[in-house]
């Protein structure tokens, strides 16, 4: 399909002018635009629709909900509007999966049909119960408009795939007493104490004060409100989608969110509604006083360390006990609005559910796709020892690249001409903004080019660039799609991370990235940070989409190792 017309463009940000908000970001902001639920948005190009992320056939899709295994099967539930491309009508979707690659879609497992719940069924978490019995809490808003936890259960056990779903009658099981009652939401995965009751935090705030409150319960029905809250930190605003679990200190196994032991560390993660944005931090669970405390690593507010420094919003992990690893799910939430051949429009997507474990430095996590991705791979490019001189590129031929999952080492032998760093450039994404892709540096600009057109008037930018601090140097990783669309676009942003890395001890850093049409989600220094982008080229696309090395900076760089696959579309959702 060729460049869309003015008039479609037209139409298209209209629709994503209204779903923009705080940082230009579009995000579920919990209000029904009515007159938009039928809204049918004009073909933008189909061939932008990703092929193997995660993505229902049609409508609008925000976050996951209580990913789990059980029994064999991977369960996905998410936030999902059945009726239209923007949000609303919210549902809790259900699909299934053996492999987190192949999905096969059900009927929805929660809708609105009771008082605690009839204006809404919202985000909250799946725990699997003594006897192996799956349990979900979630948020339901009554009639009043009051934000309620309550609980499901599956009708039948002996379902395989777990498609039907009852709410008693004795929810809410958490009311919202002595809590701010429209901020009062998203339900963690329950862990067990050694006391017996099990724990859930949930997400709300006092004033300017994040909070995470916590809730105690012996059978999973009755619930008390503890005295203290499991975390709280002042001016983060409300906290949506906590998360909290352990990992051990060493080696990349999971564990189960109610494990315990001796030199756990944990991680707390919420999802800021103030600047739609996440931050974690790393510490440890003080079983005495039902506290979570961070080891001051990082910072405690939404300066913090993020699980991805891109587009990626409402994160859920769980604990994956077929292969023992703990699996991160998030939502890329800049809305992609545009059509199929059904005439319904899509948005959103999930991004590639990822390995998490604590990095040897014990100061972060670090992630990965996991390994069953690999599994789509098929036709390879593979070059090596490729000098890439000051201010030259190459284009990785061979492979239609915009499906395509890319690794590649970079050999920095000399860091004489990186430039010298300011302290005041504490903000990545800022930082990447002033010092774009085409900003000549001295190490770097280095890295890929992606979704790019054939004469490079349309690309996207995968870089590090190496900055010389007083006693170290620093290595900035971003994305920049300044240039990835020649159609004006209302939201197309740099987004960038600092990588934990010594490169003057390495001498060298890699890249992975995974390619999907209009997402690109990469993986820098082995998963130490990590960014996704949406992007929408008019010209990159499908064969006519290329992939680039390049050097702009003025130290050459060696690509030590580079592999790409092309990526075959799997089997998604029925469609």
């Amino acid at each position: 399909m060729g460049t869309p017309t003015r008039g479609v463009w037209t139409a298209w940000i209209l629709v994503v002018v209204l779903f923009t908000a705080r940082n230009g970001t579009v995000d579920a902001s919990h209000v029904v635009y009515f007159h938009l639920q039928s809204l049918h948005v004009p073909v933008v190009n189909s061939l932008l629709k990703t092929g193997y992320h995660f993505q229902p056939p049609r409508n609008w899709m925000n976050d996951p909900n209580g990913p789990m295994y059980y029994n064999g099967v991977y369960h996905l539930f998410y936030q999902y509007n059945p009726k239209g491309a923007v949000w609303g009508n919210i549902v809790w979707a259900h699909s299934i999966s053996t492999d987190m690659i192949n999905w096969i879609p059900l009927e929805p497992a929660i809708y609105p049909s009771k008082p605690f719940d009839i204006n809404g069924t919202w985000s909250g978490s799946a725990t699997i119960l003594p006897g192996n019995k799956p349990a979900i809490m979630y948020t339901g808003i009554d009639g009043a408009g009051r934000q309620l936890q309550n609980v499901a259960f599956p009708k039948d056990l002996s379902d395989p795939y777990l498609r039907e779903w009852t709410k008693p009658d004795y929810n809410p099981v958490i009311f919202p007493s002595g809590v701010n009652a429209s901020a009062f939401r998203d339900p963690t995965t329950a862990w067990l104490g050694p006391d017996g009751h099990w724990r859930v935090t949930v997400g709300s705030k006092r004033s300017k004060r994040g909070m995470a409150y916590l809730y105690r319960s012996r059978d999973f029905v009755r619930w008390t409100k503890a005295k203290h809250p499991l975390h709280s930190s002042n001016d983060t605003g409300m906290w949506e989608c906590p998360d909290f679990f352990p990992v051990a200190p060493a080696g990349k196994l999971g564990l189960d969110t109610s494990a315990l032991g001796k030199g756990l560390k944990y991680v707390f993660k919420v999802s800021l509604d103030l600047t739609r944005f996440e931050y974690y931090t790393v510490g440890r669970y003080d079983l005495a006083r039902d506290r979570y405390v961070p080891d001051n690593t990082s910072p405690d507010n939404s300066t913090g360390l993020r699980f991805d420094y891109g587009n990626f919003y409402a994160s859920k992990t769980f604990f994956d006990p077929a292969k023992q690893r703990r699996i991160l799910w998030g939502w890329s939430n800049e809305s992609d609005i545009a059509q199929n051949e059904t005439t319904k429009g899509w948005a959103g997507i999930q991004a590639i559910p990822r390995v998490l474990w604590l990095d040897s430095n014990q100061r972060q996590v670090v992630q990965w796709p996991i390994e069953e991705l690999e599994s789509l791979r098929t036709k390879q490019a593979y070059i090596h020892d490729k000098l890439v001189k000051s201010r030259h590129y190459f284009e990785v031929k061979g492979i239609q690249t915009s499906q395509a999952d890319v690794e590649v080492t970079f050999d920095v032998s000399s860091l004489e001409k990186a430039e010298s760093f300011n302290h005041t450039w504490t903000d990545p994404q800022k930082l990447c903004g002033l010092k774009d892709a085409e900003v000549r540096g001295g190490v770097g600009p280095f890295g890929l080019l992606v979704l790019a057109s054939a004469k490079m008037e349309e690309k996207t930018a995968v870089f590090f660039r190496v900055f010389k601090a007083q006693n170290k140097h620093v290595v900035l990783m971003c994305h920049d799609p300044k240039r990835s669309s020649l159609v004006p676009r209302v939201y197309e942003p740099t987004f960038a991370g600092f990588v934990d890395i010594d490169i003057a001890n390495t001498k060298r850093i890699s890249l992975r990235s995974l390619i999907d049409n209009s997402v690109v989600e990469s993986f820098g220094a082995g998963g130490k940070t990590c960014i996704t982008s949406r992007v929408y080229p008019t010209l990159a696309v499908g064969p006519d989409a290329h992939l680039f090395v390049f050097n702009n900076g003025l130290e050459d760089i060696k690509v030590s190792e580079l592999k790409a696959w092309e990526i075959r579309r799997p089997l998604m959702n029925g469609d």
